[in-house]
């Protein structure tokens, strides 16, 4: 199969190599029926630009940066998925960058591999985010960057989030129109902001429900596996156990549901169990997970697409670059009425 270049475009659309180049790099000065001539000639015949090559013939470097704190969790691997897709549809190449936020010189670090990297634009992670430092460093070397679900400074830069706080609260009275009333939750990192406002939806809804959140059935975990398992083990060796487990997502409720096998508490007969993201392994347990869908690979997707738009430098606060996603309740066979 013949590779289309940018000549073959730029004679489709009857207009020169300079052309098509400056509006595929969303140059200004392009009169707007050029700009629609080159664009269809661009879907019509399939063009995808060099990336390197790109960068070759100009100080661009159509690169952009993905910096995550736990690149192996199974967040992290649904947004990296679709940042590199999206990346890969705009033209762009993407660098995933891990962040030791336990290191005293982990925005030093960043801001070297921006450096080192000629990344033109970045996207921000929870809890890396919210790190005011890290911004301001941003803001000064004049990095462009999207945040995905900040928690303050809202008015820094674009952003992509959803709703974790009714989402919550839709799982919280999901669990109670199945009959439960002892509903036990685990938090989450404290310091990500999704982990206050999905226990602040659970508390909300069980208030609503006129029902009371017992203090001994909240315990706190850090996103992992592992850390629900002392949290779960507490929860169902008490002398009265509740009858749901709401975690603060998949991985830990994954966490219960290997303790309550492993003390012979059937699921979801005497124990149902919620989960949040939705990660692969929610559809593989078993039994599979109740949760809520988070779209992460839509989020990074949309955050790289907020980025890569010419007019977002210089309008970052607009409206148009603020996006809310929205979530889905999974009901599966981990909970059931009691």
């Amino acid at each position: 199969m013949k590779t289309i270049t940018i000549k073959d475009v730029a004679i489709r659309a009857g207009v020169s190599p300079k052309t098509v180049s400056r509006v595929i790099n969303g140059e200004q000065h392009v009169r707007p029926e050029i700009r629609d001539i080159v664009l269809r000639v661009v879907a019509e015949l399939d063009y995808r630009p060099n990336p390197f090559a790109r960068s070759l013939s100009s100080s661009r470097s159509y690169l952009l940066g993905l910096f995550l704190d736990d690149p192996a969790s199974g967040y992290a691997n649904d947004v990296q998925f679709g940042a590199l897709m999206r990346s890969r549809a705009q033209s762009y190449h993407l660098v995933v960058e891990p962040v030791n936020l336990a290191s005293p010189h982990w925005i030093a670090e960043v801001e070297q591999s921006i450096r080192a990297l000629r990344l033109e634009g970045v996207i921000l992670t929870p809890p890396i985010c919210d790190n005011a430092a890290l911004l301001d460093m941003l803001d000064a070397a004049g990095i462009a960057y999207v945040r995905i679900a900040p928690s303050a400074d809202f008015h820094r830069s674009g952003l992509v989030e959803m709703d974790d706080f009714a989402a919550a609260s839709d799982m919280t009275r999901h669990l109670i129109a199945l009959g439960h009333r002892t509903i036990a939750f685990i938090k989450g990192d404290p310091n990500h902001s999704a982990s206050r406002k999905r226990y602040d939806g659970f508390c909300a809804t069980m208030a609503e429900g006129g029902l009371a959140v017992d203090q001994a059935y909240v315990l706190e975990g850090d996103f992992s596996f592992r850390s629900a398992l002392g949290p779960a083990t507490a929860l169902l060796t008490a002398d009265v156990r509740p009858t749901a487990v709401f975690a603060s997502n998949d991985d830990m409720a994954l966490g219960v549901l290997v303790t309550a096998m492993k003390l012979d508490v059937a699921v979801p007969e005497m124990l149902s169990i919620a989960g949040f993201d939705d990660a692969p392994t929610a559809r593989a347990a078993w039994p599979p997970l109740t949760t809520i869908r988070q779209p992460k690979s839509e989020m990074a997707a949309a955050a790289i697409d907020i980025l890569v738009d010419p007019g977002y430098r210089g309008a970052a606060t607009d409206q148009r670059y603020r996006r809310l996603l929205p979530y889905e309740l999974i009901s599966r066979d981990s909970t059931a009425k009691i």
